[in-house]
């Protein structure tokens, strides 16, 4: 290549931008550059994390094509897709009636450098959390009442663990298997999307900066679905996937063809709220067909919740060593504890992870007479609504769908049978559930 061709080539590309997230990015079209080996995708790449799209409507939208674009680099701001917030320095930047979600608020901006800090500590030092987009303490308040209901359900599931396994660290590695690369999760991700035919539908971001192992967000009209690649585990992989796809993604979908799609219908009918049905349903499918399929993560979710409501952070730390020894894993849970929080040297939780260990044992509770694929069918529906003619009556099912996991009836009733034995969950502890 000549010089006057290797001028041409780098003002071409310094000069194709476009525009995704309402952030700007560069594309750069070299031909040397290594793109990443997919039979059907493409990568986008940012400075925190990478979206991988399994078909090439994203593209359309952009005006590109796999064959152009190799790359993506961020230009005005870092701001992944839903729960990390742009940090001061970016944030003047941001068009000024930006509005995160409330769970995007939520999420500490320097939780980075506050968690160096406790660690470098010895874990004695409360963090102080500052947040780009402070939610109302109004808002805050119906998320600071922790309950203790099934405190004693939450404890006897992580004893369980502890005592067939001898700690989490142990259970983590014979139940979850080896940690994966980002191409193998990438890799999982795919089969399960072709599977359940959504190729289409859904667009994958990995990254590390999650709170959660996973979430579902919207850009742009796209459906993303972010998956945190740090020690992702090989048995677990797929269990994300029917926790987020299989059930948030196709109950979103199937709650778009119901009338009470609309908010004003849904009033009108006087449903009851998604959750803790919506968290609870994920929080099984999560855990079906697992050879061990303990409630670990609900259970200790809602421990760490109500413990955080009586102590400081550094206080909820070393109680939870009971349960787990990784002090990195620690953090995490204290981290979710304790979000929407400034002070943590105060007693102060947020509430909704409870949910989740809530939800599930009100649905073990009556797996026998539920009928789940129903709850699926009718979107974001609570249990309770199943029963009430003034809904089933009117529900529109010709458009809806159930995941693949959920065509076998008998061997999905057979697996809740499972995690109910597994982790204690007699007839005589349920019936002590709401």
């Amino acid at each position: 290549m000549n010089v006057t061709q290797k001028q041409k080539r780098s003002k071409a590309e310094s000069q194709v931008i476009t525009s995704f997230n309402g952030n700007l990015y560069r594309k750069k079209f070299p031909a040397v550059r290594r793109q990443h080996s997919l039979s059907r995708g493409f990568e986008i790449k940012s400075s925190h994390s990478s979206i991988f799209c399994f078909s090439d409507c994203l593209l359309r939208k952009q005006q590109m094509t796999p064959g152009m674009l190799s790359s993506v680099r961020l230009l005005e701001t870092n701001m992944p897709f839903r729960d990390a917030m742009p940090s001061s320095s970016t944030s003047s930047k941001l068009n000024e009636n930006f509005k995160p979600s409330f769970l995007a608020s939520i999420k500490p901006e320097n939780y980075r450098a506050e968690k160096t800090r406790f660690m470098q500590s010895n874990y004695n030092y409360n963090p102080c959390f500052v947040y780009s987009y402070p939610v109302s303490n109004k808002k805050m308040k119906r998320f600071r009442a922790p309950s203790n209901k099934y405190m004693p359900v939450a404890v006897l599931i992580l004893k369980r663990v502890i005592a067939q396994f001898g700690s989490y660290e142990n259970y983590e590695e014979i139940s979850g298997g080896r940690s994966l690369t980002k191409d193998q999760i990438l890799s999982v991700v795919q089969r399960y999307l072709i599977a359940d035919k959504l190729t289409e539908q859904i667009h994958v971001n990995l990254c590390d900066d999650l709170i959660s192992h996973g979430s579902l967000t919207r850009v742009k009209g796209e459906t993303i679905l972010n998956v945190r690649c740090a020690n992702m585990r090989q048995n677990w992989a797929e269990g994300l996937l029917r926790h987020e796809i299989g059930t948030h993604y196709i109950r979103s979908r199937n709650n778009s063809c119901q009338p009470w799609g609309k908010s004003s219908v849904r009033k009108e009918l006087n449903m009851g709220p998604v959750n803790p049905t919506e968290e609870g349903l994920a929080s099984l499918h999560s855990v079906l067909f697992r050879t061990e399929p303990y409630l670990w993560r609900a259970a200790l979710l809602y421990y760490t919740t109500y413990m955080a409501s009586k102590m400081s952070f550094k206080e909820l730390f070393h109680d939870l060593g009971k349960f787990v020894r990784s002090p990195n894993v620690r953090w995490e849970y204290c981290l979710r504890a304790k979000r929407g929080e400034e002070w943590t040297c105060r007693p102060g939780c947020f509430s909704k992870d409870q949910v989740y260990l809530e939800g599930a044992l009100q649905l073990l509770k009556r797996r026998k007479v539920l009928d789940f694929q129903q709850l699926i069918r009718l979107g974001k529906v609570s249990f309770e609504d199943l029963d009430r003619p003034s809904i089933t009556n009117i529900a529109k099912l010709t458009d809806t769908r159930i995941p693949c996991f959920m065509e076998n009836m008998r061997v999905y009733l057979q697996s809740l049978d499972h995690i109910a034995n597994t982790n204690g969950l007699t007839d005589c502890v349920l019936d002590s559930v709401d």
